[in-house]
């Protein structure tokens, strides 16, 4: 790099980086919206909601408590009240990380860019103030001391006038107001309705490949130092760093496949469903060093392969009942996550090429009851720096055991575990935890005492690959393979139940056995998929093999694609780009995306006999490096996505992008320029580190 990076530039990535959080329907807990069974009887939100009737009692109560004399002031703060019931509540009530007691009031004319569903609204703020500023209300929610505001006088009064609380209606919609844009929303007094797309989603006419290695992965990470450098593995248990050259370059991944980052497979039981099914980089790997392997454990094999048994009498369940699967005696296979550090030096670890195969600890080991559906991703979520695990039902044809809905089991769900603070062995043993982690004071937990604190979420099947969007790390897309009928992709969201075996996909499931028991239907609120595919889509005659999970595309390289899902099938026969409309709404479609190798691909790809795509064999992955580019992991190589126009691909966007030199967003205008902020960004933190290091302020 030459020249001298300007400081300016640096602060406008920062604040590039930091502004990436869109909304998406959400409630103040963290949790999805759901659907009652009944109507709420005081606040107008029937159907999506995030109240329930208790919730909405509570609201009723407090409302008849502020003793408001004004029959059009009480029909405002009614409203007010009930929009903590708006499937948008979270952020609503949230402005730059911090909790509020009243929604964002609509203060002006929503712009023409917003996503809310009129053109013009009445300046809802002020009609706040004009109607109720001279009405006696109790326990006004407009005082400034519950805001953290000064700009009204204090009062110790419990029944007050917006007029005794600040001093003019600018003061007061200056605390309280907001516009709504492509990035939040704001109230307008009526529950939160998003435009419809004026003009017709335009798919991307395909997606052009180019194949830069012929190895065969199973996982892909971006390094953590924000180089042009990630790791690889294989499903045996070996790790790779890499050198990703830039696209159109003509140069392949370099990558040693005799001199790997670490060796693990004298610890991972490798056969068709087991092997190394993931791992993560610590977000501050770059210091400390620490990585994580999941993988699967034969105990008969291997010593260190012993943890407790998944069918326990905690989930009512007796192993002594199980029949051997495939050979194998109940929970004789283990998943496991360990932990390890890279050999690099004292101070930069970040230049480490290879890694110590002995585990550093023991972070979960837990006994598997069937042969199959064990999941097994680990992914660090950018915003919080908890380990997220995947883990889907154990096996065995229609989860039998019924551990999917299973509150007291792990079997069929996401977990959220601390790795950073560790209990000791005696607060481990009487929490009854699965290794040496913690669990989330914000789990799930803390508002469902049924729930294992480790969930995150449940009622999944298999979680075959999930990611967080780069731009909006609230999206959190997952993947799950199907039974017979249906693959799926969820949008997770904290506490979500995703039906599984009550539902496959968003069809009804009748097992065939049910010794664990059935889950009744009105017991749940399941969240259904946002897209997914019936078998029969893939291929009439031999269907659907699984699903597998991709990436929210937020590369500049094909502009036409940039801001849609892409996932694909096992069999490799079909790629698929969901759309969501409108934006940050949660609804999303989907369309089949053809695809095909650049002529001028660095490794010449071979041709499906009867067909024109590229034999990729089966698709085992997606990955996404530093820069935003996707890959797809294939048993016949690694494919890199190219502009569109490398496969005569027509994409208007990406002339757009060749004159103007960036790519402009249907969705973000500002992702070309934050794609080099997050390596420029790295590169201001890391000489910012290491100023502070130098003058002993660290």
């Amino acid at each position: 790099m030459k020249g001298v990076l300007s400081i300016s530039f640096f602060l406008c990535c920062l604040l590039l980086l930091l502004d990436s959080s869109l909304s998406l329907p959400l409630c103040l807990d963290s949790r999805a919206p759901f659907t009652l069974n009944s109507t709420l009887k005081f606040c107008p939100y029937n159907g999506s909601t995030c109240c329930n009737l208790t919730q909405d009692a509570q609201i009723k109560k407090q409302f008849q408590g502020m003793n408001i004399s004004d029959p059009s002031c009480a029909s405002v703060m009614k409203s007010v009240l009930c929009a903590s019931c708006d499937p948008f509540s979270a952020e609503l009530y949230t402005v730059q990380s911090s909790p509020r007691s009243v929604p964002v009031l609509c203060n002006s004319t929503i712009p023409t860019n917003s996503s809310q569903s009129k053109t013009e609204v009445e300046d809802f703020c002020s009609q706040v103030w004009d109607t109720c500023q001279t009405v006696s209300t109790t326990n006004s929610p407009f005082a400034p001391s519950l805001q953290g505001q000064t700009g009204g006088a204090p009062t110790d009064k419990n029944t007050t006038k917006l007029t005794e609380l600040w001093q003019s209606k600018t003061d007061f919609c200056n605390a309280f107001g907001g516009t709504s844009d492509n990035s939040s929303v704001c109230f307008e007094g009526i529950p939160i309705a998003l435009n419809k797309t004026e003009t017709p989603i335009i798919p991307p006419h395909g997606l052009c490949l180019e194949k830069i290695g012929n190895g065969s992965y199973l996982n892909m990470v971006a390094h953590p130092d924000g180089t042009n450098r990630a790791f690889f593995s294989n499903q045996m248990g070996k790790v790779w760093l890499a050198t990703l050259l830039d696209e159109g370059s003509g140069r392949t991944l370099e990558l040693d496949e005799s001199s790997p980052f670490v060796d693990l497979t004298d610890q991972v039981y490798f056969d068709t469903m087991f092997g190394m099914m993931g791992m993560a980089f610590h977000p501050n790997f770059a210091k400390n060093g620490r990585f994580f392997a999941s993988f699967n454990c034969d105990k008969s094999k291997w010593s260190g392969c012993s943890g407790r048994c998944s069918c326990n009498s905690d989930v009512d369940c007796d192993p002594s009942k199980l029949a051997t699967d495939q050979g194998a005696q109940p929970c004789q296979y283990q998943t496991v996550i360990a932990e390890y550090t890279a050999n690099g030096t004292t101070y930069q670890p970040s230049s480490a090429e290879s890694a110590s195969p002995t585990e550093v600890r023991r972070i979960f080991t837990m006994g598997l009851p069937f042969a199959s559906h064990h999941g097994g991703q680990i992914l660090f979520r950018p915003d919080d720096g908890y380990l997220y695990f995947m883990m889907g039902d154990g096996g065995s044809t229609g989860d039998p055991y019924n551990f999917a809905q299973n509150k007291k089991s792990l079997l069929g769900k996401i977990m959220r575990l601390n790795i950073d603070n560790i209990p000791s062995a005696a607060e481990i043993s009487k929490l009854g935890l699965w290794g040496n982690y913690s669990t989330p004071k914000d789990n799930p937990y803390s508002e469902d005492k049924d729930l294992q604190p480790e969930i995150w979420a449940l009622g999944l099947r298999n979680p075959w690959r999930c990611s967080f969007d780069a731009e909006r790390s609230s999206y959190f897309l997952c993947a799950d393979v199907g039974q017979d009928l249906y693959e799926e992709v969820d949008l997770i969201t904290k506490g979500g139940n995703y039906g599984w075996r009550a539902y496959e996909g968003p069809y009804l499931f009748n097992p065939t056995q049910s010794p664990g028991g059935n889950t009744s239907l009105k017991s749940i609120n399941p969240i259904f998929p946002i897209v997914g595919y019936n078998h029969s889509d893939v291929n009439k005659n031999e269907g659907s093999a699984s699903i597998t999970g991709g990436y929210v595309y937020r590369s500049t390289t094909d502009p036409c694609t940039y801001g849609r899902y892409l996932y694909g099938d096992l069999y490799a026969g079909a790629i698929w780009a969901a759309t969501e409309d409108p934006t940050n709404s949660g609804n999303f479609s989907t369309n089949k995306i053809p695809f095909s190798c650049a002529q001028d691909s660095p490794i010449k790809c071979d041709s499906t006999p009867g067909s024109s795509l590229p034999a990729l064999g089966y698709i085992f992955s997606f990955g996404e490096d530093n820069m935003k580019d996707i890959y797809i992991l294939a048993s016949t190589g690694v494919y890199r996505i190219v502009p569109p126009s490398r496969c005569n691909y027509t994409c208007s966007l990406e002339k757009e992008t060749t004159t103007a030199g960036h790519a402009p967003s249907p969705t973000s205008p500002s992702h070309a320029s934050s794609r080099w902020c997050n390596f420029y960004g790295y590169l201001f933190l890391q000489f910012s580190s290491f100023l502070l290091l130098l003058f002993g302020l660290m």
